[in-house]
């Protein structure tokens, strides 16, 4: 591989993603969303430490369970499709460049893309409740910006994958919001009412959670705020007792887990897919 063939793959898609509507509608959503809840979680006391970067740390984590695989999922949906759906692809691949730097090229590009959002969104947020007088959980903030980060390149990953697959950006923007959908419902309120009905062992209701990488950000971000997971019921208390100070490791190995492997399955789809 061609690192400056990646190079210049990466510098064309992050100039496309930032002529794209979409990407910068959620970029400027994301952001001013941040700056609501940084408001709201200091304009009522004016205080610092928990009620500063703590309280806004604990809104921002909701917020990214939503808006941050939902930009992944999408860009990530929309960028080989996108370009076969034109024609691109083929000319794309005619010049003396792999699939393997086209594709990783790609996926840098959108990377650096949503995480220019992110530290858009995050900065502008921490900067507002620094300048009430935040600070004191300004490291469980930080923690929380990190886990986004890996969430973001998660669904992005996964985004890749149905592109890889995908004849049309319709069809494959189609099957993301049904992948975000399923992660979404598939996470608390969806375990929540299968250990219910079908009288889940705490065991494997926590492997359960640990299998979708939202549940593994939102698990990630409350034990960085609270330092603890007893807010999650039983399933947080065996947790605790089970992986103790590995919870971080293991939280970031899943997250990691679902960067590489539906990326690699990205490159085997489209290695072995046509251009059309």
């Amino acid at each position: 591989m061609d690192t400056r063939v990646i190079g210049l793959v990466a510098r064309k898609e992050v100039r496309d993603a930032l002529r794209n509507r979409w990407f910068l509608l959620y970029a400027a959503g994301f952001a001013l969303l941040a700056i609501a809840l940084s408001q709201l979680s200091t304009g009522d006391s004016g205080t610092a430490g928990y009620a500063g970067f703590g309280r806004t740390a604990a809104g921002l984590v909701n917020l990214v369970l939503f808006v941050v695989p939902l930009m992944g999922l999408t860009l990530g949906a929309q960028s080989l499709a996108g370009e076969r759906e034109r024609g691109t692809l083929a000319t794309l691949l005619a010049q003396p460049v792999t699939r393997t730097e086209v594709l990783l090229g790609k996926f840098a590009g959108l990377a650096l893309a949503l995480g220019a959002a992110l530290l858009l969104g995050f900065g502008l947020a921490g900067a507002w409740v620094a300048a009430r007088g935040g600070g004191v959980e300004a490291g469980a903030y930080a923690q929380v910006v990190g886990a986004a980060a890996l969430l973001a390149l998660a669904t992005l990953s996964i985004g890749f994958l149905i592109s890889s697959a995908a004849r049309r950006t319709s069809a494959a923007t189609a099957v993301a919001l049904f992948v975000w959908l399923a992660l979404v419902f598939a996470g608390d309120l969806g375990l929540m009412g299968s250990a219910m009905t079908m009288r889940l062992p705490v065991r494997t209701l926590l492997g359960l959670t640990l299998l979708n990488p939202l549940e593994a950000y939102r698990i990630g971000g409350i034990a960085a705020i609270t330092g603890g997971l007893d807010v999650l019921g039983p399933a947080g208390v065996y947790a605790d007792r089970v992986l103790g100070p590995s919870l971080v490791a293991v939280l970031a190995a899943v997250l990691v887990a679902w960067c590489v492997v539906p990326l690699i399955a990205a490159g085997v789809v489209f290695a072995r897919r046509g251009i059309r």
